[in-house]
């Protein structure tokens, strides 16, 4: 039983709630049961796994925690990259906001058969934010990263008011729909080079735009949709 906040695993934890940490050692961790139990599913095995009154004292494993209530059990995992590939994938560019990044892997998971693809200045998506707005997802279909220039099939390009309704849009073969920051959008050399600009309409007196996170789930849910009744 670890009694001492000074113990290695805990500083392990600690050290890896900051990304440079994170990157340098290719690690990951899990707070919770959800999550831990995602990762085992996931055919993780973890590095390091501290249970509250098994392994360590409730208090000392709270304090390490990111999450204001504090968690029962803590994991450790291996990062994994994701592949590229399937009938149906996300490309993200400058999308900063982890929480953002994660709810969009997890659509991903349940709507496309490909995996989040994330481009320049995206957030770190092994971030605690991240990976508990992925609910898992994370684990069981990592995001894989590549140039836009190295996606697989046409490219549809996401901007709001631009091209053509998301609905009109038929496309035989993959097909990797992008989307960029809610602020910036995607840069112009995208949108200028996208096999589609096409856009989801929103009603003429409500925003004028949606939550990237938001965005993406409709997407795939309609590109999901016209798959499976084309």
């Amino acid at each position: 039983m670890i009694t001492s906040k000074d113990n290695d695993q805990l500083k392990t934890i600690r050290k890896l709630a900051q990304r440079k940490h994170r990157d340098r050692a290719g690690l990951v961790v899990a707070e919770g049961e959800d999550l831990v139990d995602a990762a085992l599913e996931a055919g993780l095995e973890p590095e390091l796994l501290l249970r509250a009154g098994e392994d360590v004292e409730p208090d000392l494993l709270a304090g390490v925690s990111t999450l204001g209530s504090g968690t029962r059990v803590i994991g450790v995992f291996k990062q994994r990259d994701g592949v590229l590939g399937g009938e149906l994938s996300v490309y993200l560019h400058g999308v900063h906001d982890p929480g953002n990044v994660g709810t969009i892997i997890r659509s991903a998971h349940a709507l496309a058969d490909g995996p989040v693809i994330l481009g320049p200045d995206c957030a770190d998506p092994w971030s605690p934010k991240a990976v508990r707005a992925s609910m898992g997802s994370a684990f069981a279909r990592p995001p894989a990263r590549a140039a836009f220039a190295d996606l697989p099939g046409t490219t549809i390009a996401l901007e709001r008011g631009a091209g053509v309704a998301l609905a009109e849009v038929q496309i035989d073969g993959p097909v990797v729909v992008c989307l960029g920051g809610e602020r910036e959008g995607l840069p112009e050399t995208i949108a200028n080079t996208a096999g589609v600009l096409a856009h989801i309409p929103v009603r003429d007196d409500g925003p004028d735009s949606l939550n990237v996170a938001t965005a993406a789930a409709v997407a795939l849910y309609e590109r999901n949709r016209m798959a499976r009744y084309a």
